[in-house]
């Protein structure tokens, strides 16, 4: 009996498998799939996996990026991380298609808790891990932010069961959930999951309090608030890692009051709303959830012959080849924000059971899945609807610590076809009227189909102009241009129809249900067909076999350019700028010690020091970051390494410190500091050093202090001095895990010249040792343990549990 109970879930999970590997299918023949953001990455990480590589040991810090900084988000592995280990034992299909077969399993689960038929589960499951945003992102590589959505329908399925007083299930569903969702490591979307958390408990709260079931809502909440913090106590260490890094970064507190221009400084704790709110999505954009190029699709959308441009290229004799390529990434879209990789398409199909569901689905999951949906939709909306969105960077804790407000919108993206389901499940219910139904589709209908008719009569209304088409028009003239709104236009057009067709079929499935045409098992089959070609038909747009490339691309992301040779001739410790790159590209990182690199959280002195210093050409700062060797161009194009004599090394010796009262003195004081000279140091900060500002230091022609030996994580330096000295060392200073020593006697250093170390060093000659041992992985791996072992017997308890009520069951039918 528990056979065929678990069969058709058995099937089930195996067509997942299947559909996962049928879409990436060159995964198993070796290849992977071009992401832009794991080439960053693997260029961030370079340093780090070659020192694990050949000594086996983890090293937390790396010197590769951004003059150095800890390797915490840059998928650095903890001791008694087990719940990691447990999350790639469910992932375990080939990337990237571990991640859809996660999207799909997650959904199941969440729809069959809801007590969804598995068949209509299923198709609630293909439609949400087919949502064209969920597939972009893992072409672009956002991997940890569809690996944490794969994890929010379980999450949500845990609450849910301890809601219905499955308290032991919910509990450990619960916990189990929230252990893997926060070890994928995008805070960002367990963030937003929490929102839509916290819409569901007002929901819920609400329903208590008008049916006088305060006391059990209040246990329910208490029970998976414990579920939760066991959850956080297994990934202690990832937690408190990120937490201190977090300070340090560009997402914690700035300590300068005032911009580069001398402007006071807004908001001084978090990130900058312009740049917060920099991916806003427009309002009327938010029609292409319904029809996917409605506002151009993307960047670089693949038109290729059928477009008005390449007919148009070769009529002016551009080559076929080069007129082709052009027309094969073609920047069609047009909506509000800075630029998309694809439209955020939830489906015609699933749109219009949507509607369906508003008219047929009652009660409190209504509402709390309604709440979450306007709730992300407002908020995505960002500067464009700054009324709430000034009031959530304001006031909301944590909200201003997260960009690219737009991203919100994945809520929606798992509401929208949960309450789709539920619809289409409440119109196959025989318990209810053919008379509700009836009514309920002819609304569906009014609306979409009005929708769709004032979309057709309104698109003369559109310019259909884009961000970037004054540049097009200065480079290629005024009629590439127009040939490429007249795509745009035709995009609109065609996706018009498209939806048009995809709707009628819906909806005319349904029809035939109603008239007795059509039985239970043809209307979902015919909806999975339907969700199947709709969907994958988007997705594929953007996300298809020809972005998967042979696996060295990605493993070696980055050749090696004569320059890079040349400058790696150099076995000396020292680092490169590479303006081309800049501080937003990993290239420069996978081969030498940069101070540029690819993150979202950057250390926050270091990007400050090239915001208010480099930006005005203080070589100064690069001399004393070491910077000694700069990649440019020359008059051909040419990429050369210009050597920088004044890099300052990797430590000296000077001759004063400059005590100042707080950071903006700092940063003033480098406009016109002799970094060889004298350094400068904030007393406020480090009230024990101003004795130290109140001597003068002599620096003998004998003296020096070289680096002899080094590690990501351990520096050893011999100082011969014959006088007393202040040193200043060209390694950015990072208050946890640091330990110095001097001839193995451990000594203090302190922050100098706004980013760096320094430290007296006694007269004579001394071994000077940094070593990083962060006291936050010792710390959060012994709280992981606990949380481990305790989250262990809480499941083993739980399953005693169960066993012997089944025999006490079974004893009493007897």
């Amino acid at each position: 009996m528990q056979i065929k109970k678990i069969l058709p879930h058995f099937i089930i999970v195996l067509v997942f498998i299947a559909v996962s590997i049928g879409y990436f299918i060159p995964a198993l023949q070796g290849k992977k799939i071009f992401q832009s953001d794991i080439v960053q990455f693997n260029g961030m990480a370079k340093e780090q996996r070659d020192f694990i590589k050949k000594t086996g040991e983890e090293p937390y810090w790396t010197n590769s990026a951004f003059g150095g900084m800890p390797t915490y988000q840059l998928g650095a592995n903890y001791p008694h991380d087990y719940i990691k280990k447990l999350d790639r034992t469910i992932r375990f299909l080939p990337r990237p298609a571990d991640y859809m077969f996660l999207y799909f399993v997650g959904f199941y689960i969440l729809l069959l808790v809801m007590k969804v038929d598995y068949k209509l589960a299923f198709l609630g499951a293909l439609a949400f891990g087919l949502s064209t945003y969920l597939i972009i992102i893992i072409g672009v590589g956002h991997n940890a932010k569809a690996h944490a959505i794969g994890y929010f329908p379980v999450v949500l399925a845990g609450i849910l069961l301890a809601f219905r007083q499955k308290y032991i299930s919910g509990f450990l569903l619960t916990a189990f959930g929230m252990a893997l969702e926060i070890s994928a490591n995008h805070i960002q979307m367990t963030y937003y999951l929490m929102l839509l958390v916290l819409a569901l408990g007002v929901v819920y709260a609400v329903e208590a309090f008008r049916k006088k079931e305060v006391p059990r809502f209040l246990k329910t909440c208490g029970i998976l608030v414990v579920a939760v913090f066991i959850g956080i106590l297994t990934n202690a260490t990832n937690l408190l890692a990120t937490q201190e890094y977090a300070q340090w970064s560009t997402r914690g507190k700035s300590e300068l009051t005032v911009n580069p221009d001398g402007s006071p400084k807004k908001d001084a704790n978090g990130l900058d709303k312009e740049y917060i709110t920099q991916y806003s999505y427009g309002i009327t954009e938010t029609l292409n959830l319904f029809v996917p190029r409605l506002f151009g699709g993307s960047n670089s959308e693949k038109l290729g012959e059928d477009s008005e441009t390449y007919n148009f290229l070769l009529k002016q004799g551009v080559p076929r080849v080069q007129a082709l390529d052009f027309a094969e990434n073609l920047p069609t879209y047009w909506g509000k924000q800075p630029g998309v990789a694809g439209p955020a398409y939830v489906g015609a199909v699933i749109l219009f059971l949507f509607v369906l569901s508003l008219f047929l689905v009652k009660g409190k999951t209504k509402w709390w899945l309604l709440a979450g949906i306007l709730l992300s939709l407002l908020l995505s909306w960002g500067k464009n609807f700054s009324l709430l969105t000034n009031l959530m960077i304001d006031y909301f804790p944590m909200y201003n610590k997260f960009r690219a407000v737009s991203s919100i919108q994945v809520i929606l993206e798992l509401c929208v076809p949960v309450l789709a389901i539920l619809g289409l499940g409440r119109f196959l219910d025989s318990s209810r009227s053919a008379e509700e139904k009836t009514q309920a589709l002819k609304w569906t209908a009014i609306i979409i189909f009005g929708l769709l008719a004032l979309l057709f009569v309104g698109r003369g209304f559109f310019d259909f102009n884009g961000a970037g088409d004054a540049a097009y028009r200065q480079y290629y003239g005024n009629e590439i241009v127009d040939k490429i709104k007249a795509d745009r236009k035709a995009m609109y057009t065609a996706d018009l129809w498209r939806t048009f067709i995809f709707v009628v079929l819906a909806a005319g499935v349904l029809w035939l249900y109603l008239k007795g045409k059509f039985k239970y098992m043809y209307v979902v089959g015919g909806f999975t067909a339907l969700v199947l070609f709709d969907l994958s038909g988007v997705a594929r747009r953007y996300v298809d076999k020809d972005d998967f490339v042979q696996a060295k691309v990605m493993d070696i992301p980055f050749r090696e350019t004569p320059v890079d040779k040349e400058i790696l001739k150099d076995t000396t410790h020292y680092r490169v700028y590479e303006p081309s790159v800049g501080l937003n590209g990993a290239r420069t990182s996978y081969f030498h010690h940069s101070v540029g690199g690819y993150h979202a959280a950057k250390p926050g002195r270091l990007m400050e020091l090239f915001e208010y210093q480099v930006a005005k050409n203080n070589m100064a700062v690069l001399n004393m970051l070491n910077v000694k060797y700069v990649i440019q161009q020359n008059e051909e194009g040419k990429l050369y390494p210009a050597r920088n004599p004044e890099a300052a090394g990797n430590a000296w010796f000077v001759k004063r410190l400059i005590p100042v009262n707080n950071a903006d003195e700092e940063m003033n004081a480098l406009d016109s500091l002799q970094v060889r000279e004298e350094a400068v140091f904030n007393r406020n900060a480090f009230e024990d050093v101003t004795a130290v500002a109140e001597r003068s230091f002599e620096v003998s022609p004998a003296a020096s202090i070289r680096l002899t030996e080094y590690r990501p994580n351990y520096l050893k330096y011999i100082s011969e001095n014959p006088n007393d000295g202040l040193a200043v060392f060209s390694e950015m200073y990072y208050p946890h895990g640091w330990k110095a020593t001097i001839d193995g006697r451990e000594t203090s250093f302190f922050r100098a010249d706004y980013a760096l170390r320094a430290m007296e060093v006694p007269a004579g000659k001394h071994t000077i040792e940094f070593r990083f041992e962060p006291e936050v992985v010792k710390k959060g791996s012994t709280i992981a343990l606990a949380g481990n072992i305790l989250l262990g017997l809480l499941l083993l308890g739980g399953i005693f549990y169960g066993v012997r009520k089944k025999r006490e069951h079974a004893v009493g039918d007897r």
